[in-house]
């Protein structure tokens, strides 16, 4: 593998002569020619104001004018990245970083069985194999590359039955939040006759007799709109194995709750089924609690119980002893902590606190061999801890590094415990905990063309405009000299209570070996710092992350990491939102910019898809409160014309039903539009993928253009030298 990529790699560098690669550059900073986008008379009326919308045609994704302009705008675009000389090289390296195996943390079940997923290096999708035993060979279950010539039928999940004879697969055309249900016999590896569609955003939960399992789904969406149609009036169903869909039981909805999501979730030993019910995307919930009696003859026909019905915190059940429910919530506790109740007597009056709030966020927890693991982040830094059930610490599990839990898997009938750790400079391993011996040994550890000894991260803290203290971590060469001169890419999310936390990407080492340095800002609206931290970055206090962002990249030329004409950022979805925002409020402060499936009407986000869901975190235009402060930052709302804008690339994917396409095609357009300078705007459009999902040849792809674009524009010419590419690994 390496010796191949090496040899390509050096082919490039003789290709590449400084002399060549002026000609291109100067050939790619030329004026770009956009394809004509037509402006129509369209508009709102918010509270007496009136609000053009010369691009609403571009929401009706169907027609053959937006295909046709959709067209001519990836031709202008793959144009322009044809002539980056650098392109070539970042694709070839970023492809040999990436073709590494990976695995997943195991799923453990009742009995000896374990399941993971694994990728040998460059396959589009990860396979699911089966490990019957401790000492047996894993076995191939599912192979998801099998069922499509192009990566576009995408398996997004898999869920176990109790004892493993059975897995639920989801599977997606183009990776579309709505899946099409599948069940596998794991003994024989063929399918069942059953077939659920029209799910999204669910739940998979076996009952302890392995013959059904419950799921959540929307009604069917009309024939034509399923990427655009608002989705409401999500229902729990349960699902028995060899009947038809059409027989399923409906076990509870809420339509009193349109806009609320309903999810179920079997106890380990079968007796409870947790019914949750989220107002949308928010982070506070509801809680219900269906008793099924016997396992193994569950009871559907029961009365839902309420738990918690306030919806005033989180409450995620972690397991139960008896008739004692332990409780993760944030309620009088920002933070999070772990409490016991009683079924009948959940009162907050009566908790008995088990693990208390601390300095670290709680981000999970679970029972393991009749203790409780918690996962703290304690400023986006993980921390592993276990304690007994009557809230006594029973030590912690050393990790290898500054870096991030990425996965848990835990029984409370089992002894061990897997987890997976990684960082921006080590890719993610596996490690297996022997809670006897309280002894963690690796079970998987990849090997990674790439060496990241001359390297190192670090966290700093900030002021934000307001004061505020905001964490960031760095990513660069030990001993850099701090003159000012380092291309860089400042990268942020910033919403959703969302963590941004150490996580390896091939593409990282990549920009570390061009002399690049990578900057990751903890903004608020994040769970980085609690429940607090989130509210402080939401609804009326969006500004606050864009402040926050933008004091970010203050911070790096202040302290000559960087300069305006050498700092790129980037973000995506919620992200893609932050640098819209970004480049309207600062256009100066940047030399180039990434946007990524980006929220950027939100003046109209809540009509399509899911966006409606959201609206607990940013408002709706609806409401003339929330009209003012989303009118003051909507990224398309707030171009102005003849102003000169950091060169951008934006990127979204024709089948996006999460953050539909005419978000970033009326963005672009408007933004070419608008354009004051010189400055190239491009959009780059995917086909046969969505939101979350991309096959890794279209991913790598994708991500070697946007960085070849961010790095010819902040001023990177010229590849490494070959010492400083591959020079070792780990």
């Amino acid at each position: 593998m390496r010796t191949r990529f090496a040899v390509l790699t050096a082919a490039l560098l003789l290709e590449t002569a400084p002399g060549i690669q002026a000609q291109e550059a100067a050939t790619a900073s030329s004026k770009v020619a956009y394809p004509p986008a037509r402006r129509d008379e369209a508009a709102d009326v918010y509270f007496g104001a009136r609000v053009a919308d010369p691009y609403r045609w571009m929401e009706n994704l169907e027609a053959p004018d937006v295909s046709d302009w959709v067209e001519a705008e990836n031709k202008v675009t793959f144009a322009y990245l044809d002539r980056i000389a650098m392109r070539p090289w970042i694709r070839t390296r970023l492809t040999a970083l990436w073709n590494y195996a990976k695995e997943t943390t195991p799923q453990q079940v009742a009995g000896s069985r374990i399941f993971f997923r694994k990728n040998s290096g460059l396959q589009n999708q990860y396979v699911l194999y089966v490990q019957d035993a401790p000492a047996s060979q894993p076995r191939e279950l599912l192979d998801p590359n099998g069922l499509s010539s192009d990566g576009s039928i995408a398996l997004l999940d898999y869920h176990v039955s109790p004892r493993g004879d059975h897995i639920v697969y989801d599977l997606s055309q183009g990776g579309s939040d709505w899946v099409t249900l599948h069940v596998r016999d794991v003994g024989t590896g063929k399918d069942l006759s059953d077939r659920i569609e029209w799910v999204k955003f669910s739940n998979v939960s076996w009952t302890d007799d392995g013959k059904g399992f419950f799921y959540s789904r929307f009604p069917t969406p009309p024939k034509g709109k399923a990427i655009t149609q608002q989705v409401t009036n999500h229902k729990l169903y349960y699902h028995r194995l060899g009947t038809p869909q059409s027989a399923d039981r409906l076990i509870y909805a809420r339509p009193d709750l349109p806009q609320w999501i309903i999810e179920g979730d079997v106890t380990e030993d079968g007796r409870y089924l947790w019914i949750y019910l989220n107002n949308g995307s928010a982070s506070e919930n509801e809680l219900f609690y269906l008793d099924l009696g016997n396992p193994k003859k569950p009871n559907l026909a029961g009365k839902p119980r309420p738990l918690f019905t306030k919806n005033d915190a989180i409450y995620s059940a972690v397991g139960h002893e008896g008739d004692t429910l332990f409780v993760q919530t944030t309620l009088n506790a920002p933070r999070g902590r772990i409490v016991a109740a009683r079924f009948g007597d959940p009162d907050p009056a009566r908790w008995r606190v088990v693990v208390p709030e601390g300095e670290g966020v709680l981000i999970g927890s679970g029972m393991a061999g009749s203790r409780l693991l918690v996962h703290f982040q304690v400023v986006a830094k993980s921390e592993l801890s276990l304690f007994s059930t009557d809230g006594k610490p029973r030590g912690t599990i050393t990790l290898p590094a500054l870096g991030t839990v990425s996965a848990l898997s835990t029984r409370n009938d089992s002894k061990t415990v897997y987890y997976a750790f990684t960082s921006y400079l080590y890719p993610t391993s596996i490690y297996r905990y022997d809670l006897e011996t309280a002894k963690s040994e690796t079970f998987f550890r990849p090997n990674v063309e790439f060496d990241p000894s001359p390297y190192e991260t670090k966290q700093v803290f900030y002021p934000s405009k307001d004061g505020a203290q905001v964490p960031m971590f760095l990513v660069a060469r030990k001993g850099i000299t701090l003159d000012g001169t380092h291309p860089t890419i400042l990268y942020g999310y910033g919403g959703f209570d969302i963590s941004i936390t150490p996580e390896f990407d091939p593409m990282v080492p990549v920009w570390l070996e061009l002399g690049g340095v990578y900057a990751v800002a903890n903004l608020r609206g994040g769970a980085e710092q609690g429940e607090k931290w989130h509210d402080a970055g939401k609804l009326d206090k969006k500004q606050n992350v864009f402040d926050d962002f933008a004091w970010a990249a203050k911070y790096l030329i202040a302290e000559k990491y960087t300069s305006s004409k050498h700092l790129g950022i980037e973000g995506y979805s919620n992200g893609g939102l932050l640098v819209g925002a970004s480049i309207t409020q600062h256009p100066e402060l940047f030399g180039s910019a990434y946007a990524g499936a980006g929220v950027m009407d939100m003046l109209r986000y809540q009509k399509f898809s899911g966006g409606d869901l959201w609206a607990p975190e940013y408002g709706t235009s609806e409401d003339p409160k929330a009209f003012q402060w989303l009118s003051s930052y909507s990224p398309l709302h707030n171009l102005k014309e003849g102003v000169c804008y950091p060169p951008t690339i934006v990127t979204t994917a024709d089948h996006d039903d999460r953050v539909v396409p005419s978000h970033s095609y009326k963005f672009a357009a408007e933004l070419q539009h608008n354009q004051g300078c010189d400055n190239p705007v491009l959009i780059r459009v995917e086909t046969k993928t969505s939101h979350g999902y991309m096959p890794t040849d279209k991913r790598i792809a994708q991500t070697a253009d946007i960085w070849a674009f961010q790095a010819y524009n902040l001023g990177i010419t010229e590849p490494p030298a070959p010492s400083a590419a591959g020079s070792g690994h780990r």
